[in-house]
């Protein structure tokens, strides 16, 4: 079975600086963090793109605006898409992503949920959110916190947007 394809957009704006490190008109991008209870400890690392799942026959690129309205429960920013390629993560997932300037206010973030059961073993099944936050990075922040396999999409987009 060949390896899962999934798409998402890295959105990104340039902010005027607010607070230590931050210099007007640096780059940031929004990351989100995996909900759940396996995820709960993790930080650094673990971060991603909004992305998911391309269901067979249906349009990466629309499958990457579906899974960013269903991850962060708002639309994704209007405005041209740039492909950034194809990253492969460690688990062999294939992640295929594309830039999108735009703002997102992550104070609002309420998307979608799953269901697994939890505790393990116990028979009891509990919600949880797909994505627990939203925040936004600078490109070095975002290094730190971004899963390893994604990392070649922030460095393909800070080429494209110099600056």
């Amino acid at each position: 079975m060949p390896p899962k394809l999934s798409a998402g957009l890295l959105v990104y704006r340039r902010r005027a600086g607010r607070g230590p490190g931050r210099a007007a008109g640096a780059l940031e991008v929004l990351l989100v963090h995996p909900g759940g209870p396996y995820w709960t400890k993790r930080d650094d690392g673990w971060w991603s793109i909004p992305k998911g799942e391309v269901a067979e026959g249906e349009d990466e690129l629309a499958a990457a605006e579906r899974e960013f309205a269903e991850e962060l429960g708002v639309p994704a920013p209007l405005g041209p898409r740039s492909p950034l390629g194809e990253v492969v993560q460690k688990s062999g997932k294939r992640v295929r992503a594309w830039a999108v300037g735009g703002d997102v206010d992550v104070s609002v973030v309420d998307g979608g949920t799953f269901e697994i059961e939890w505790p393990p073993r116990s028979g009891n099944r509990r919600s949880f959110p797909e994505v627990d936050r939203a925040a936004w990075y600078t490109l070095d922040e975002a290094r730190v916190k971004l899963l390893p396999g994604q990392l070649p999409l922030l460095e393909r987009l800070a080429e494209a947007t110099p600056g």
